[in-house]
């Protein structure tokens, strides 16, 4: 899992390969760990949202405050 800002400001490609790395080094070093499957990451997401919009806009409504005359 990754941050959004991580996922924004490409750091998690980064992040994502040390992962892969340690992974690695960790079934060469214990492979019985891993019931004999190499482990891997979940992949990285191709948009991270913190607040994600609604799917399809809305039309013709808007959010305006009402004013008591």
């Amino acid at each position: 899992m990754h941050t959004p800002a991580s996922v924004h400001d490409g750091t998690a490609v980064h992040i994502q390969a040390r992962r892969i790395a340690t992974l690695h080094a960790a079934f060469q070093t214990h492979p019985e760990r891993f019931r004999g499957r190499r482990p891997h990451p979940p992949l990285l997401p191709a948009k991270m949202w913190i607040n994600q919009p609604p799917a399809t806009p809305e039309t013709g409504t808007t959010l305006q405050s009402t004013q008591v005359a």
